[in-house]
């Protein structure tokens, strides 16, 4: 290992090696020990105290065979100059740490703020029709006179269209991938990666030496849907990856959009059953989907002419500022982070959403208008 290297990093990739331990169990596991370098120093007797830990699991931890692994994944890491964002890191996404399951770890290589304000998912079939196509670049080529991201999974379809014409429109566009960075899968699309490293970037939270095999696909997904405000679907038959990242962004609390089509086009049967089933809002523009996230009008300005009228008391300030930092929050965390009781969070939130301040998403996620 490099002299240079952080010796914390070889702890915080050693523990997504641990055999039979998931992103979720990963962060209780540090929760519970202190810290990811506590992990890796507690003894056996100690780390068999915590639920879920049996015999073979410790002594994988004590015996620190797989940092050797860990190791050589940082002397990739500094080779080809690629970013290792832990969780806990300042530049790791803020709404993937929103997400239960969110990665513990994430690799990046590329010029874009994953924690930019507006960041739309653009996901879709694989077989895109000459309809989808125009659609997917008259909607993108909408926003290019805005600061947004766009986000996708570098696949064939409508993947390929939303990176290219993000690209061509001069929109910086992410490629989330189903593998380690050592790759591009398809390899049709390396020219189109090469562009997106100045213009975006590339992110996995697989290491080098994964192949892009069918299981990683849908963790994949997980990640685009977290990554991104809102997932907007182009097209879609009924069963496929995009209604896959559509479930999950409904299950984060994202907005989810979709174009819709004729009943009797195979690949709008997809985005015309998210809209049936009130899984998705019918989209036709960009104009459609500023409305609907509030992107009118600058947020910070509404809040100052809103202020003008409106004045708040102590406890709706600390709350409005929360939510603001967090962007989008659970009123759990936002009474955790305001050490204020449950019913008096409750009260507030409800007459600052009366005031028109702020706005409620499913599952008591609350973001500001």
């Amino acid at each position: 290992m490099s002299q240079n290297a952080p010796e914390h990093l070889v702890y915080e990739i050693g523990i997504t090696l641990l055999p039979g331990v998931g992103d979720v169990n990963a962060k209780k596991l540090i929760a519970y020990c202190g810290g990811v370098e506590a992990v890796f120093r507690s003894k056996k007797s100690h780390l068999l105290k915590i639920n879920g830990i049996g015999s073979k699991l410790a002594e994988a931890i004590v015996s620190q065979t797989i940092l050797k692994r860990a190791e050589a994944e940082v002397n990739f890491l500094e080779k080809n100059k690629i970013q290792a964002l832990f969780f806990t890191d300042e530049k790791f996404p803020n709404r993937l740490k929103q997400a239960m399951d969110g990665p513990v770890m994430l690799y990046f290589k590329g010029n874009a703020n994953l924690n930019q304000s507006k960041i739309i998912a653009v996901v879709g079939t694989r077989k895109m029709t000459d309809h989808g196509k125009a659609i997917c670049d008259r909607i993108i080529s909408e926003f290019k006179e805005e600061d947004v991201l766009i986000v996708s999974g570098l696949a064939y379809g409508v993947d390929t269209q939303a990176h290219k014409s993000s690209l061509a429109y001069g929109l910086k566009t992410v490629g989330v991938l189903a593998h380690g960075l050592d790759r591009i899968y398809p390899g049709i699309n390396r020219e189109l990666a090469k562009r997106m490293l100045n213009q975006g970037g590339l992110l996995t939270d697989f290491m080098s030496g994964t192949n892009p095999d069918a299981p990683n696909f849908p963790k994949r997904n997980r990640i685009i849907a977290g990554l991104a405000d809102a997932a907007l679907v182009i097209e879609s038959a009924t069963k496929g990856g995009s209604l896959i990242t559509a479930d999950i962004a409904n299950s984060y609390n994202r907005d989810v959009f979709a174009i819709p089509g004729r009943p009797d086009d195979k690949y709008s049967r997809g985005t015309n059953f998210l809209i049936r089933t009130n899984r998705a809002a019918l989209v036709e523009s960009a104009s459609d989907i500023r409305y609907l996230m509030g992107w009118d009008q600058p947020k910070k300005d509404v809040l100052i002419q809103k202020k003008l009228f409106i004045e708040l008391t102590p406890d709706e300030e600390t709350l409005i500022q929360i939510i603001r930092e967090e962007k989008e929050v659970s009123i759990d965390l936002i009474a955790l982070k305001a050490k204020m009781p449950m019913s008096k969070v409750s009260a507030t939130l409800l007459n600052l959403e009366f005031e028109g301040l702020l706005r409620c998403l499913p599952g008591k996620v609350f973001k500001l208008i």
